[in-house]
C-alpha cells in the first residue's frame, strides 16, 4: 500500500458525484495531524465586512460545488491527490458574536496546522481571514504575497474598525508578516473612499498591477512582473474573488465590475509552479447573492488550481 491510500477522495469514475457528503474536492475528512500534507479549511467568518454579508457561507456552498473536480491538471498533469496526503480538515472555529475571538480562534487554528508541517487552502469567508492566517504562516518570517484583488486592502481603519476585510495588507506589513519588497496585487480597480486609498502599499513598496494596467501589458507580462517581484522564497496566494469580474462571479460581497477572467486566474495561477508555496485563500465567496451557483464551481476549479502548485511545491520540498 502507497503512502497516501488512505487519503484517496472519492473516485467520480466510480463513486457519482452526487453520493456521500460533500467535502473539498470528495477528500477525506481529517484531524489536524503530520500527516497529512496539505489541509483544505474552511473559514466560514463574515464579521469584518461593511458591506453584503453572506461570506460565511462560502465554505459549504464550495464543499458542494467541487464535486465536479476529477484528479489530474488538464495541463501540467499533476496529480495532486497521488504526490501528497491532501485532506478536509473542516471548519477553522469562529464566534458569530464577536470578531476579534473569531480572528483568534482561527489564528491559533492555523498555528495547529503549522506546528504539524501542513500547508493550507483555505477558503472564506470574508478577506480579513488572511491577516489571522499570516499571522501563523509568518510568525518566524515574512511571506512574498500575490494577491488578487478589485481592492488594495491598505486601509487603516474601516468603520473604525483596524482589523477587517479592507485591512490585512496593511496590519500584515505593520506586523512584518509580509516581505513588502514581495507583495504583488494585480487586478484593483474599485472606486475609492478618498484618493490615498491605495497610496499605502506604493509608499511601502508594493507592486500595484491595476486592472488597467493589466488591460495594457496583458497577461503574458503582467505574468512575468509577478515572476520578478516575487523572487524567491516563501510565498502567499491569497485570491478575493472581487478581483475577478462578478460576470462570471457574482456570488461576492463587493461586485465591481471590469475584471480579471476566470482564464487570466487559472493561467497565473499555473505560472507558480516550481515556487516555495506556504499556503492559500480565497475568500469573499457568498453564495446567496449567486443562485446560479457558478461562483462555487469556478472557486472549487481555481481551489484545484492552488492545490496543484501546492501539492507539487511540497512534494518537490520533501523530496530535495
Amino acid at each position: 500500500m502507497s503512502r497516501n491510500d488512505d487519503f484517496q477522495p472519492l473516485n467520480p469514475a466510480e463513486v457519482p458525484r452526487f453520493a456521500d457528503i460533500a467535502t473539498f474536492m470528495r477528500t477525506r475528512r481529517h484531524p489536524v495531524d503530520p500527516a497529512v500534507d496539505v489541509g483544505l479549511v474552511g473559514v466560514p467568518f463574515d464579521l469584518g465586512l461593511n458591506y453584503r454579508t453572506g461570506a460565511r457561507d462560502g465554505p459549504a456552498g464550495v464543499r458542494a460545488a467541487s464535486r465536479i473536480i476529477r484528479r489530474v491538471h488538464p495541463v501540467s498533469a499533476i496529480k495532486p491527490f497521488e504526490i501528497c496526503n491532501v485532506a478536509d480538515l473542516g471548519d477553522a472555529p469562529v464566534n458569530p458574536m464577536n470578531k476579534d475571538r473569531s480572528i483568534e480562534a482561527i489564528e491559533g487554528f492555523f498555528a495547529e496546522l503549522v506546528g504539524a508541517g501542513i500547508v493550507p487552502i483555505a477558503i472564506g469567508g470574508d478577506h480579513t481571514i488572511p491577516l489571522p492566517i499570516l499571522r501563523a504562516l509568518a510568525k518566524d518570517r515574512p511571506v512574498g504575497v500575490l494577491h488578487f484583488d478589485a481592492h488594495a486592502d491598505t486601509l487603516d481603519e474601516l468603520c473604525g474598525s483596524k482589523i477587517n476585510h479592507a485591512t490585512f495588507l496593511r496590519r500584515g506589513h505593520e506586523e512584518g508578516l509580509v516581505d513588502a519588497k514581495r507583495v504583488i496585487q494585480v487586478g484593483l480597480r474599485g472606486s475609492r473612499f478618498d484618493e490615498n486609498d491605495i497610496q499605502y502599499g506604493y509608499d511601502v513598496g508594493y507592486s500595484i498591477i491595476t486592472m488597467d494596467e493589466y488591460e495594457a501589458m496583458g497577461r503574458a507580462a503582467a505574468i512575468e512582473r509577478i515572476d520578478q517581484v516575487l523572487g524567491d522564497g516563501p510565498v502567499y496566494i491569497s485570491l478575493d474573488i472581487d478581483g475577478l469580474d462578478p460576470a462570471f462571479l457574482p456570488g461576492t460581497g463587493v461586485p465591481e465590475i471590469g475584471g480579471l477572467t476566470p482564464r487570466d486566474a487559472q493561467v497565473i495561477l499555473r505560472s507558480l509552479q516550481g515556487r516555495e508555496l506556504v499556503g492559500a485563500d480565497i475568500s469573499e465567496i457568498s453564495p446567496l447573492h449567486d443562485p446560479t451557483g457558478i461562483t462555487c464551481i469556478t472557486v472549487a476549479n481555481l481551489m484545484f488550481e492552488m492545490l496543484c502548485v501546492i501539492a507539487d511545491s511540497v512534494a518537490a520540498r520533501r523530496s530535495a
